[in-house]
């Protein structure tokens, strides 16, 4: 029997900051990216979010380097579509990524928003935070 990828979903702050410093961030987007065992998951929405916070012009990366992220997203995430509607009462523009989690049933959701790293555990997808996913797959 195959076994399954690990599925992923990168919170915006932190693609931007594997973008913004060359730090753990960073060094786990390239592991997920080119280890062939993660699928980096994501909807539409998320990937218009990224694109959208990318390219605000107060964190000042070149165009051709906007260019190459959004290539980068484009060919590296595989897009679910959500068709529920989650209601996150702490902040609801973190509910896109927990609905993509639910419909993708995800392994991993990343990020270093408190508001989603509190709630720990989602359906079956675990909420952690870059050092401990770092720590779960030996990225140093």
């Amino acid at each position: 029997m195959p076994q399954k990828n690990i599925k992923v979903i990168v919170d915006t702050n932190i693609l931007i900051s594997a973008i913004l410093k060359d730090r753990l961030p960073e060094k786990m987007i390239l592991r997920i990216i080119e280890d062939g065992s993660f699928d980096w998951i994501a909807s539409e929405e998320i990937v218009q979010e990224y694109k959208t916070v990318i390219s605000r012009p107060k964190f000042l990366i070149p165009g051709d380097e906007i260019k190459f992220q959004f290539d980068l997203i484009d060919r590296m995430t595989t897009i679910v579509c959500p068709d529920l509607k989650i209601i996150f009462k702490r902040d609801q523009k973190d509910a896109k990524f927990l609905s993509c989690a639910l419909v993708s049933n995800a392994d991993f959701l990343i990020t270093g928003d408190s508001d989603l790293v509190e709630i720990v555990n989602y359906n079956n997808t675990k909420i952690i935070s870059v050092p401990e996913f770092a720590a779960l797959f030996n990225i140093a």
